[in-house]
Protein backbone atom coordinates (compact mmCIF):
# COMPACT_ATOMS: atom_id res chain seq x y z
CA UNK A 1 0.00 0.00 0.00
CA UNK A 2 1.53 3.11 -0.94
CA UNK A 3 2.50 5.57 2.40
CA UNK A 4 0.25 8.26 1.21
CA UNK A 5 -2.93 5.88 1.17
CA UNK A 6 -1.41 4.34 4.40
CA UNK A 7 -0.85 7.34 5.80
CA UNK A 8 -4.63 8.83 4.65
CA UNK A 9 -6.19 5.97 5.96
CA UNK A 10 -4.72 6.14 9.28
CA UNK A 11 -5.27 9.78 10.15
CA UNK A 12 -9.47 9.14 8.73
CA UNK A 13 -9.71 6.45 11.17
CA UNK A 14 -8.20 8.36 13.82
CA UNK A 15 -10.62 11.68 13.09
CA UNK A 16 -13.09 8.71 13.17
CA UNK A 17 -12.25 7.73 16.92
CA UNK A 18 -12.31 10.68 17.62
CA UNK A 19 -15.25 12.04 16.12
CA UNK A 20 -17.30 8.62 17.79
CA UNK A 21 -15.76 9.56 21.21
CA UNK A 22 -17.13 13.29 20.76
CA UNK A 23 -20.58 12.23 19.88
CA UNK A 24 -20.31 10.41 23.31
CA UNK A 25 -20.61 13.70 25.14
CA UNK A 26 -24.54 14.27 24.13
CA UNK A 27 -23.06 16.51 21.00
CA UNK A 28 -25.26 14.50 18.46
CA UNK A 29 -28.84 13.76 20.44
CA UNK A 30 -30.80 15.47 18.08
CA UNK A 31 -30.03 12.60 15.71
CA UNK A 32 -32.16 9.89 15.57
CA UNK A 33 -30.87 7.11 17.36
CA UNK A 34 -29.26 3.81 15.44
CA UNK A 35 -29.97 0.53 15.43
CA UNK A 36 -26.98 -0.51 17.74
CA UNK A 37 -28.54 2.15 20.73
CA UNK A 38 -32.53 1.19 19.98
CA UNK A 39 -31.01 -2.62 20.32
CA UNK A 40 -29.67 -2.44 23.84
CA UNK A 41 -32.58 -0.67 24.86
CA UNK A 42 -35.90 -3.24 23.87
CA UNK A 43 -33.58 -6.22 25.11
CA UNK A 44 -32.55 -4.99 28.32
CA UNK A 45 -30.64 -7.33 30.05
CA UNK A 46 -30.46 -10.08 27.68
CA UNK A 47 -27.63 -11.63 26.29
CA UNK A 48 -26.25 -10.28 23.38
CA UNK A 49 -24.34 -13.61 21.74
CA UNK A 50 -27.94 -15.22 21.77
CA UNK A 51 -29.67 -12.34 20.03
CA UNK A 52 -26.53 -11.43 17.77
CA UNK A 53 -26.39 -15.10 16.75
CA UNK A 54 -30.01 -15.06 14.87
CA UNK A 55 -30.35 -15.47 11.31
CA UNK A 56 -33.22 -13.86 10.36
CA UNK A 57 -34.74 -12.37 6.94
CA UNK A 58 -36.12 -8.66 7.11
CA UNK A 59 -39.64 -9.98 7.94
CA UNK A 60 -39.22 -11.78 10.51
CA UNK A 61 -36.81 -9.04 12.38
CA UNK A 62 -39.23 -6.66 12.01
CA UNK A 63 -41.44 -8.95 13.55
CA UNK A 64 -39.23 -10.05 16.26
CA UNK A 65 -38.80 -6.26 16.92
CA UNK A 66 -42.64 -5.56 17.36
CA UNK A 67 -42.76 -8.28 19.46
CA UNK A 68 -40.08 -6.82 22.09
CA UNK A 69 -41.51 -3.13 21.76
CA UNK A 70 -44.85 -3.11 19.85
CA UNK A 71 -45.49 0.36 20.65
CA UNK A 72 -41.98 1.45 18.91
CA UNK A 73 -42.68 3.85 16.51
CA UNK A 74 -42.56 3.22 12.92
CA UNK A 75 -39.12 5.16 11.86
CA UNK A 76 -36.87 3.69 14.98
CA UNK A 77 -38.31 -0.02 14.24
CA UNK A 78 -36.94 -0.46 11.21
CA UNK A 79 -33.83 1.02 12.03
CA UNK A 80 -33.83 -1.12 14.52
CA UNK A 81 -34.80 -3.95 12.15
CA UNK A 82 -32.87 -2.76 9.00
CA UNK A 83 -29.44 -2.75 11.51
CA UNK A 84 -29.69 -6.28 12.83
CA UNK A 85 -30.57 -7.80 9.61
CA UNK A 86 -27.89 -6.00 8.15
CA UNK A 87 -24.97 -7.08 11.06
CA UNK A 88 -26.45 -10.24 12.40
CA UNK A 89 -24.92 -12.79 12.99
CA UNK A 90 -22.29 -11.91 13.67
CA UNK A 91 -18.45 -13.81 13.29
CA UNK A 92 -17.97 -16.88 16.06
CA UNK A 93 -15.13 -15.25 17.09
CA UNK A 94 -17.24 -12.29 18.31
CA UNK A 95 -19.79 -14.53 19.15
CA UNK A 96 -17.92 -16.22 21.52
CA UNK A 97 -16.37 -13.06 23.33
CA UNK A 98 -19.99 -11.51 23.18
CA UNK A 99 -20.63 -14.76 25.36
CA UNK A 100 -18.15 -14.38 27.99
CA UNK A 101 -18.22 -10.21 28.24
CA UNK A 102 -21.89 -9.42 27.01
CA UNK A 103 -20.03 -6.17 26.27
CA UNK A 104 -22.09 -4.31 23.91
CA UNK A 105 -18.81 -2.74 22.29
CA UNK A 106 -18.27 -5.19 20.24
CA UNK A 107 -21.79 -5.09 18.22
CA UNK A 108 -21.32 -3.39 14.68
CA UNK A 109 -21.53 0.29 14.74
CA UNK A 110 -25.03 1.32 13.41
CA UNK A 111 -25.73 3.93 10.83
CA UNK A 112 -25.63 6.88 13.29
CA UNK A 113 -21.96 5.93 14.75
CA UNK A 114 -20.54 5.40 10.55
CA UNK A 115 -22.21 8.90 9.93
CA UNK A 116 -20.45 10.44 12.41
CA UNK A 117 -17.77 8.70 12.36
CA UNK A 118 -17.04 9.34 8.58
CA UNK A 119 -19.09 12.28 7.46
CA UNK A 120 -18.19 15.39 9.03
CA UNK A 121 -14.35 15.47 8.88
CA UNK A 122 -14.59 16.40 5.15
CA UNK A 123 -17.74 18.08 4.83
CA UNK A 124 -20.65 19.82 6.85
CA UNK A 125 -22.49 17.05 8.56
CA UNK A 126 -25.40 19.76 7.77
CA UNK A 127 -24.82 20.20 4.25
CA UNK A 128 -23.28 16.97 3.30
CA UNK A 129 -25.41 14.54 5.33
CA UNK A 130 -28.66 15.78 7.65
CA UNK A 131 -30.75 17.64 4.43
CA UNK A 132 -30.86 14.60 1.83
CA UNK A 133 -33.04 12.91 0.55
CA UNK A 134 -32.57 9.78 -0.41
CA UNK A 135 -33.30 6.00 -0.86
CA UNK A 136 -31.26 3.17 0.03
CA UNK A 137 -29.90 2.75 -3.42
CA UNK A 138 -29.13 6.68 -3.83
CA UNK A 139 -27.32 6.64 -0.25
CA UNK A 140 -25.38 3.71 -1.22
CA UNK A 141 -24.57 5.13 -4.69
CA UNK A 142 -22.46 7.86 -2.57
CA UNK A 143 -19.76 5.64 -2.30
CA UNK A 144 -19.37 5.46 -6.03
CA UNK A 145 -18.03 8.97 -5.63
CA UNK A 146 -13.59 9.25 -5.99
CA UNK A 147 -13.93 11.28 -2.84
CA UNK A 148 -16.08 8.89 -1.29
CA UNK A 149 -14.22 5.41 -2.78
CA UNK A 150 -11.67 5.35 0.11
CA UNK A 151 -13.55 5.72 3.45
CA UNK A 152 -12.78 3.11 5.16
CA UNK A 153 -15.76 0.94 5.60
CA UNK A 154 -17.17 -2.07 4.67
CA UNK A 155 -19.54 -3.12 2.69
CA UNK A 156 -22.21 -4.21 5.18
CA UNK A 157 -21.22 -0.83 7.11
CA UNK A 158 -21.73 0.94 4.21
CA UNK A 159 -25.29 -0.97 3.66
CA UNK A 160 -25.45 0.00 7.26
CA UNK A 161 -25.14 3.64 6.49
CA UNK A 162 -27.30 3.81 3.63
CA UNK A 163 -30.45 1.38 5.43
CA UNK A 164 -29.56 4.66 8.33
CA UNK A 165 -30.17 7.29 6.18
CA UNK A 166 -32.72 6.52 4.17
CA UNK A 167 -35.21 5.78 6.82
CA UNK A 168 -33.65 9.05 8.82
CA UNK A 169 -32.96 11.70 6.39
CA UNK A 170 -33.70 14.18 5.96
CA UNK A 171 -33.92 16.05 9.14
CA UNK A 172 -35.69 19.44 9.61
CA UNK A 173 -33.53 22.17 9.64
CA UNK A 174 -35.15 23.29 13.41
CA UNK A 175 -34.17 19.51 14.50
CA UNK A 176 -30.16 20.44 14.07
CA UNK A 177 -28.82 22.62 16.76
CA UNK A 178 -27.96 25.94 14.93
CA UNK A 179 -23.75 25.36 15.66
CA UNK A 180 -23.88 22.29 13.86
CA UNK A 181 -25.84 24.30 10.37
CA UNK A 182 -24.21 24.58 7.05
Amino acid sequence: MPALRLTALLGSTIVGIATVAIASDDMFDFMPKGGRTLLLEVIGDAELAEIAAMDEDGEAWAAWVLSLSPDMETQEAETLSGYVELNFPLSPDVLAELAKSNDASLLPPDGKDLAIAQCQFCHSLFSGYLMHNRDETGWRGTFKAPFHKEIPMTETERDTFARYSAINMPLKFEDVPPDLRF
